[in-house]
């Protein structure tokens, strides 16, 4: 090991904790843009016509807005763990993720059971 790597008790290395953090945060917009993608474009226009009823795009939506989600947490998670400057920041970006994640799992949903 270096003498760089090698640092003295209590001290973290806030540029080796940040990047997991980033990391973490671009899957999870990335889930969530695939998500909106299937949502928006691939099952209201493309899906009709190849013969996908909307109950198998509301089964997609409900499975990638899960895992969305879960990445969406990790983030803020790790960005807190990181102690980030930009915690606040990407932990409401992705609680609004988060919360319009929600409102399509409802959609969802509704269109499942009902």
């Amino acid at each position: 090991m270096s003498e760089a790597t090698i640092l003295p008790p209590g001290e973290r290395n806030s540029a080796t904790e940040e990047a997991p953090a980033e990391r973490v945060f671009s899957k999870s917009v990335v889930i969530s843009g695939i998500r909106c993608l299937l949502t928006y474009v691939v099952f209201p226009f493309v899906a009709p016509i190849v013969g996908i009823t909307s109950s198998v795009g509301a089964v997609v939506g409900v499975l990638i807005g899960i895992v969305a989600i879960v990445f969406n947490v990790l983030s803020i998670r790790r960005f807190f763990a990181a102690d980030h400057p930009y915690k606040w920041w990407a932990s409401a970006m992705n609680v609004a993720v988060i919360a319009l994640l929600v409102v399509l799992f409802v959609v969802d949903s509704n269109t499942l059971l009902g």
